[in-house]
């Protein structure tokens, strides 16, 4: 049984290529520069905003993951996510493959985010998170029509080895494991969920392998512990067997001021909402589904620090 993760070679893809062992050893990693996770994985090269490449890499697939990532861009991603979509769904129906979306938490209402549960309001207020409602509605309207067998699997904003990207390494891990004082954006007394990748990769595995989860939404398994930057800050510090140090916390003010020249922190201004409110990811209806308790803060945290 075929299964096909596009966009591999990130912390995410990379993951999930370990995790789909435990069900098939015919694994096809898609990216523009694959490299192998496992032993028999088949590497294919692909650009998915090409129509015919995107259906090369489809082909003879029984389930496929989308884990693809764009540039951190508003405006590529109004340019490209809704054609990369696109091929996939097409090729995923020509092909009938089952689909798999790793989506994140943009397309929600603002108002949303003190408890995000798979019935929350959706209600962007930001252009990518527009996009991802977009592209998210594109998906759940071609499998509720019956064209494709296809589900969302929703994640906070991950973190872990690897995820060089992610918020919490880029804040606060990976400056503590350089000496250097860690940063929060907005407020370090708001509430805020991640999801630990291994928990994230081996959740997409799972809702891959259960068809009968087609045609909905599942937010991945996200420890239900409520912490704020503060606090992550401290047990990070803790675990490092360090005094609680200063935290940077990055204004809205400063935020825009830094976007003038640096154009991520420029994308980011529009996301604070994330960050000045209570964030948390409600991930109950998955673990009362399957058989996966995600992994406390403490753990995920030693772990990504090497300890």
């Amino acid at each position: 049984m075929k299964q096909t993760i596009l966009g591999a070679g990130g912390a995410i893809g990379t993951a999930l290529a370990s995790e789909l062992t435990a069900y098939t050893d015919d694994i096809r990693l898609v990216s523009r520069q694959p490299r192998p996770v496992n032993a028999t994985d088949e590497l294919l090269a692909a650009d998915l905003l090409d129509a015919a490449a995107t259906d090369r890499a489809v082909a003879g697939s029984e389930v496929v993951y989308l884990v693809a990532g764009l540039p951190y861009q508003a405006r590529c991603w109004e340019q490209q996510w809704p054609l990369l979509m696109q091929h996939v769904l097409q090729s995923c129906q020509r092909h009938g493959a089952r689909l798999v979306f790793f989506d994140n938490v943009y397309m929600y209402a603002p108002a949303a985010t003190p408890h995000l549960t798979e019935q929350s309001p959706i209600g962007p207020t930001s252009r990518k998170g527009q996009v991802r409602a977009r592209v998210a509605d594109a998906l759940l309207e071609a499998a509720a029509a019956g064209k494709v067998q296809a589900l969302i699997a929703r994640s906070a904003d991950f973190y872990g080895k690897g995820a060089a990207n992610g918020v919490l390494n880029v804040l606060l891990i990976d400056p503590l494991l350089k000496g250097k004082t860690p940063s929060w954006l907005a407020s370090a007394d708001r509430l805020h969920s991640f999801t630990y990748v291994p928990d994230a990769a081996r959740a997409t595995a799972l809702l891959g392998n259960a068809p009968d989860a087609c045609g909905q939404v599942w937010h991945l398994p996200t420890s239900p512990e409520r912490l704020t930057g503060r606090q992550y800050a401290a047990l990070a510090a803790e675990l490092l067997g360090q005094e609680p140090g200063g935290l940077r916390v990055v204004s809205p003010m400063l935020l825009r001021l830094l976007g003038l020249f640096m154009p991520t922190m420029r994308e980011l201004v529009e996301m604070l909402y994330q960050y000045d409110h209570d964030y948390c990811f409600d991930s109950t209806k998955f673990t009362q589904r399957f058989t996966l308790t995600p992994t406390p803060y403490a753990e995920g945290l030693r772990l990504a620090l090497g300890k």
